[in-house]
């Protein structure tokens, strides 16, 4: 193996460089911006961060951490972004990594050359040069929280609507919403946190959703929600796990619709969890007013699905982002809809030495996961462990889609859906089975 080539500094990329490094694989990464960190870095210059000021982890701190390097013992169980930010550059300075990282420098293609190998064309975002080199492998970290998705089509009317419109990704405080009439749309985490946020400013705050949601709090009888995962309820059958979790919240928090909140259709693990300790309480004061789902702009106002309407003065989408490779054809990968072809969520099967890191939307943290589907690629790029056959490859992908399909609401959002947990343990049998197959 002569070289790699890692795209993105963000927690998932410098987890491939640390396991790179720490095996003696040759890499370099590619960083388009000023430090690393990615979503995480408040202001990134690289412009892809979605961090909001007030944003904190939604997952506790033993959950996320790397584990070749835990969090301080002295940090919050729910650390906020800055911290998060700090921790990753103690991490990347604690392995030496950062003189493997060329910043400011994004890559704009990555093309497959005659001979089996990668090349990658990058350019400085300073001065414009462009570089162009082959690597052995490539593997794409570049996230999947950066590409806002607006509604489309267009809600009839939103360009006549007078108002603002902005998608979540661009929110960062509460202040230009003082005194507004403030429609947020979503019932997601960044939802709920920017609903919760310009309530406190706003002359009012209207949150709208297609379809209702558990709400979860960040603790459950003093301990942080997210060690169920570890506890003897993760270990149940799924209707097991769901029943248990579900007559906790009864009991912890009541009935939804106790709150003006529409009672979900779906089960509490038959979505991405929506974790949020402010959301119910700032609905019992009257803070925040939910609505059916809007159907229309006009001028200076909202109409909703049960024919109201409402003067609107910003309106804000929360409703996710497009999984998008700009610097690789849509022969490599077609990310249509968000749904990719991935075996293990990692491998391209059609195309040796294209693996993709990070790109799950977990039950649970995407760091310690990144971490491990790093050290199975370094397997594969060390001969350590082989790939089964294309047709086994496809046939795992296709029964992972239907199980996705069969569990999860219908979105684009839960195309990339893994309980953290098992996909550790998938990782783990795929690289005891990889490593007991007779090498060619």
């Amino acid at each position: 193996m002569e070289r790699v080539c890692v795209i993105g500094a963000g927690s998932s990329g410098i987890a491939a460089c640390q396991v790179l490094a720490e095996r003696g694989i040759p890499y370099d990464c590619y960083e388009s911006g000023s430090e690393v960190g990615g979503n995480w870095r408040y202001e990134n210059d690289n412009g892809m961060s979605s961090a909001y000021r007030s944003l904190h982890i939604n997952t506790s701190r033993q959950v996320m951490e790397y584990a070749s390097f835990p969090m301080p013992a002295g940090c919050p169980v729910y650390p906020s972004h800055f911290q998060i930010a700090r921790y990753f550059d103690a991490f990347v300075d604690h392995f030496g990594l950062r003189p493997s990282i060329t910043f400011r420098t994004e890559v704009t293609g990555v093309v497959k050359t005659p001979d089996g190998r990668w090349s990658v064309t990058a350019r400085h975002r300073d001065d414009g040069r462009t570089t162009s080199r082959a690597y052995d492998a490539v593997l794409v970290a570049n996230g999947h929280h950066w590409k806002p998705r607006m509604p489309q089509p267009a809600l009839p009317g939103a360009d006549s609507f007078t108002g603002t419109q902005t998608h979540s990704h661009h929110y960062r405080t509460p202040e230009p919403f003082a005194g507004a009439r403030v429609l947020v749309l979503g019932i997601g985490n960044s939802a709920c946190d920017i609903a919760v946020e310009t309530s406190r400013v706003s002359a009012r705050t209207f949150l709208a959703m297609r379809r209702g949601a558990h709400i979860l709090p960040k603790y459950l009888f003093g301990t942080p929600t997210d060690h169920l995962t570890g506890s003897w309820l993760a270990r149940a059958p799924l209707s097991v796990q769901a029943a248990g979790l579900a007559l906790l919240l009864r009991i912890s928090r009541g009935r939804l619709a106790s709150y003006g909140l529409p009672e979900p259709r779906h089960g509490v693990l038959g979505a991405h969890p929506t974790i949020s300790d402010d959301l119910l309480s700032r609905l019992g004061h009257g803070d925040i007013t939910v609505t059916p789902m809007i159907t229309a702009l006009d001028r200076g106002g909202a109409v909703f699905a049960d024919g109201r309407r409402e003067a609107i003065d910003a309106v804000v989408y929360c409703t996710g982002y497009d999984i998008a490779f700009p610097f690789l054809a849509k022969e490599l990968i077609d990310p249509a809809d968000n749904a990719v072809g991935l075996y293990r969520r990692v491998v391209s099967p059609e195309h040796p030495g294209l693996y993709f890191i990070g790109l799950v939307q977990p039950l649970g943290a995407i760091m310690p996961l990144a971490e491990a589907q790093s050290h199975w690629v370094a397997d594969l790029l060390q001969g350590r462990c082989q790939l089964p056959p294309r047709a086994a490859m496809y046939r795992e992908i296709a029964a992972y889609h239907a199980r996705t399909a069969r569990r999860y609401v219908a979105s684009t959002r839960h195309t990339i859906q893994v309980d953290a947990l098992s996909h550790l343990r998938e990782l783990r049998e795929e690289r005891a089975r990889g490593a007991a197959v007779p090498r060619p």
